[in-house]
């Protein structure tokens, strides 16, 4: 992407090195604070809440960044485990600028959601890079469960299936807050993904012409 080379030339320097993880430490810390002083109700200070933020909590534009992905001591510490371990890997790929453009553009996306629905969280910010991991390193095994080994790429789908059935059943917002999740996957890689379906597509068909002119003779 040669305009994004220009962006980096340009502003490389501004870069936050180890993006992912500040926003886990900063996840782990709102996550703490629930828990060992819960009369703060710090999570609900910090969500992106439309009618709140035109109200002046300008933060939230922010803070959402760091509403952590679970409650549950057990699965924080696996959620945010998992999510530096792929952020990680991701900027170790493109650099911190380029890392930093694609988890932006999804925070973005993420406040215009807020902005057109009324409210939205980071969970479709976290699925956008569990996306782009799986298109990185399809290959990469985890532990489903902590016992049943499985490829990233097949966790991926599933997840792809789970957006098309939200989008396909759910309520106006949650098709706003679906489509604009994928903007920065789709900047980054949706060229690469419509050429691999065609590609597959291709595939499929000179198989069954193969088949074809074989079952003639």
């Amino acid at each position: 992407m040669k305009w994004l080379s220009s962006l980096e030339r340009k502003f490389g320097k501004i870069a936050i090195p180890n993006l992912m993880l500040l926003i886990v430490i900063g996840q782990f810390s709102v996550f703490a604070a629930n828990i060992l002083i819960p009369q703060l109700h710090l999570s609900s200070w910090i969500s992106l809440n439309r009618s709140l933020i035109l109200q002046g909590q300008i933060w939230r534009v922010v803070t959402f960044l760091f509403y952590p992905p679970s409650s549950s001591p057990l699965w924080i510490v696996f959620s945010l485990y998992f999510y530096y371990m792929i952020g990680n890997a991701l900027e170790q790929q493109w650099g911190s600028f380029r890392f930093n453009v694609y988890y932006f553009v999804g925070a973005i996306s993420a406040i215009a959601s807020a902005m057109l629905t009324g409210y939205a969280t980071n969970v479709y910010l976290n699925f956008s890079l569990f996306f782009a991991f799986a298109m990185m390193f399809p290959n990469f095994q985890v532990m489903l469960f902590f016992i049943l080994p499985i490829k990233i790429k097949y966790l991926a789908w599933v997840d792809a299936i789970f957006f098309l059935f939200s989008f396909l059943v759910g309520s106006w917002s949650v098709k706003v807050s679906v489509l604009l999740s994928l903007v920065n996957f789709f900047i980054f890689f949706g060229g690469d993904f419509l050429r691999t379906l065609k590609n597959k597509n291709r595939y499929r068909k000179n198989q069954q012409q193969f088949r074809d002119y074989m079952n003639r003779r």
